[in-house]
């Protein structure tokens, strides 16, 4: 259960992290939709790697 509130708080940090990075120097013009769904996939990628990192260290610890 707490993996679940793991893994959404870790995918809402690299939401919030990936705001930083300017994507329009990366996709064509005219594909909004593509670039959403990049930053979504790549949110829900990161945040799962994260909170992986993270329940990991902890059993470690």
């Amino acid at each position: 259960m707490i993996k679940i509130y793991l893994y959404t708080f870790c995918t809402m940090v690299c939401a919030f992290a990936l705001t930083s990075v300017n994507f329009e120097k990366f996709i064509r013009k005219n594909k909004v939709l593509e670039a959403r769904l990049l930053y979504f996939v790549l949110s829900f990628v990161l945040g799962y790697l994260l909170a992986e990192f993270l329940s990991s260290f902890w059993q470690v610890i």
